[in-house]
């Protein structure tokens, strides 16, 4: 039976360049499918307090472009890698570059979060000659039409945002997500994963029952701050056995 896939994300450089490393090895074997790691950017607009936080943190600690591709080149894991990022930092690398870079490093997929479809056509044309995957992010307000448009340039998977509002979170899924859900799957073919929000064994549980993956952010870099790699590693394996359970 189909098992919804299991995608932590965590913040390159926080707590620390080494101990973020270690992190992404750790959930990698902890269960994760895919692992999300996500640029320090100082204008984090859509993250909430605990990874403006880790991402603050990794700036401070000497975090840029190269060095995150770097730092997953060092990982080296066996599971598709995406990078999560806003669209200032690609342009100050070089975005061509980074494309080739990226894909050199080990990364399959890309989320724009500050990117919409359609911005800017010759970007979304060179990304979609690329390797990389690049995956859209839907709202729960985004329109018919605009559904349409987001989906039609998208590759890898669909990201939908479970709820409005900055990640963080939250204390249990939304009584609207199906809704949501089945809106997108009307639209597109592609895999949907579900995020923003969502921090529990039993809320992944509850998700995957609908989506095809799940996103886990904030909590996981919560216990990255609090209990070191330890306790993040113990999370997504609480998180990866609750899937299992949960569509297995």
């Amino acid at each position: 039976m189909r098992r919804a896939a299991l995608i932590p994300y965590l913040t390159a450089g926080f707590p620390t360049p080494e101990l973020s490393l270690e992190a992404l090895r750790l959930v990698a074997a902890a269960g994760a499918d895919f692992v999300e790691v996500g640029v320090p950017f100082s204008d984090p607009l859509a993250d909430g307090p605990t990874i403006q936080r880790s991402t603050q943190t990794a700036l401070d600690q000497g975090m840029t472009v190269p060095r995150v591709l770097d730092q997953i080149r060092r990982a080296a894991l066996e599971i598709p890698v995406v990078v999560m990022t806003y669209l200032n930092p690609l342009m100050a690398f070089g975005l061509e570059r980074f494309v080739r870079e990226a894909a050199a490093a080990g990364v399959s997929g890309l989320l724009l979060t500050d990117f919409p479809a359609g911005a800017d056509p010759a970007l979304e044309a060179m990304m979609q000659a690329s390797p990389l995957a690049l995956i859209r992010l839907i709202a729960p307000t985004t329109t018919p039409d605009r559904l349409t448009r987001a989906v039609r340039g998208a590759s890898g998977f669909l990201y939908l945002i479970s709820r409005l509002g900055v990640t963080g979170v939250r204390d249990q899924v939304p009584a609207d997500l199906a809704e949501h859900v089945a809106r997108v799957r009307a639209a597109s073919a592609l895999p949907l994963a579900v995020g923003f929000g969502i921090s529990t064994p039993a809320q992944a549980r509850a998700t995957a029952q609908l989506a095809d993956g799940v996103v886990v952010g904030s909590a996981i870099v919560d216990a990255l701050a609090t209990g070191g790699v330890g306790a993040a590693e113990r999370l997504v394996r609480q998180l990866a056995a609750a899937l299992r359970e949960g569509t297995g």
